[in-house]
């Protein structure tokens, strides 16, 4: 029997899972359970090598996707609603090809593998944190400060840091593993053609979802739909989780 995901679910109704991204955890879609859980059962969990999941040398998407199938499977839930941002949005959309989903909204994720590293200042700044044990969060931000120009990214990692039993922090998430799949996480192979009614949400100034995707979509995706969010990046759900819920409420039945 394969190691369960951490989870949390909160109140009532149809489930909506909650799937996060690279270096994420299950509170990082909180301003979007916070709403959805009023009228709905919202599932948040941790994927593997990330929050308080199980750590494991093997990440990509078909392991992935098996340990959210799974844990769907171990809590009796079915035709469920998934929602992911990022590395979690191919999860969500490999997730399709394991069991039946309801619908399925993609944060700013297109179903290709793609060429850019976009991370390795990040590592760069998470290996620091890890040879020089700092006992702090402050001192972590100012090791990540030396690697990472900006602050928002620098505050979002630090809600990954713990004290361990010798009172350094420490990352809650797998850096080695997710280090060495990294082409595993930038990477996609094509899935069969899914008919699973799919909303593909763009940051307006996110390069990560392209008119260049759209053959790639329609090629996996044969029921989408695509939706922008003015001048929002790759956080849109952050930066404007108004127009993020609308979207999403307008979409799902």
């Amino acid at each position: 029997m394969s190691a369960q995901l951490n989870y949390k679910i909160e109140g009532e109704g149809h489930t909506i899972v909650l799937i996060h991204g690279l270096f994420g955890n299950l509170d990082n879609l909180g301003l979007l359970a916070r709403d959805l859980r009023n009228d709905h059962q919202v599932l948040s969990i941790d994927l593997r090598n990330h929050g308080q999941s199980f750590h494991s040398e093997q990440h990509n998407y078909t392991e992935m996707a098996r340990d959210v199938a799974n844990l769907l499977n171990t809590l009796e839930l079915t035709d469920v609603t998934i929602i992911g941002h990022s590395m979690g949005g191919k999860v969500a959309m490999a997730l399709t090809q394991l069991t039946t989903i309801k619908q399925l909204v993609v944060l700013d994720m297109a179903p290709v593998a793609y060429q850019q590293r976009r991370h390795d200042n990040v590592f760069s700044g998470l290996q620091a944190v890890i040879k020089e044990q700092p006992h702090s969060r402050s001192e972590a931000l100012n090791i990540l400060e030396k690697h990472i120009e900006i602050d928002g990214v620098r505050q979002f990692l630090t809600k990954s840091l713990f004290k361990n039993d010798h009172s350094v922090m420490e990352w809650r998430f797998n850096v080695r593993s997710l280090l060495s799949n990294y082409d595993q996480i930038i990477g996609w192979e094509p899935i069969p053609a899914s008919a699973t009614r799919t909303l593909f949400i763009k940051g307006g100034n996110s390069d990560y979802l392209t008119h260049e995707h759209q053959s790639s979509i329609q090629e996996q995706f044969s029921n989408a739909k695509a939706h922008v969010i003015a001048n929002t990046g790759h956080w849109l759900h952050a930066e404007k989780p108004a127009e993020v819920l609308r979207a999403i409420r307008k979409f799902i039945v």
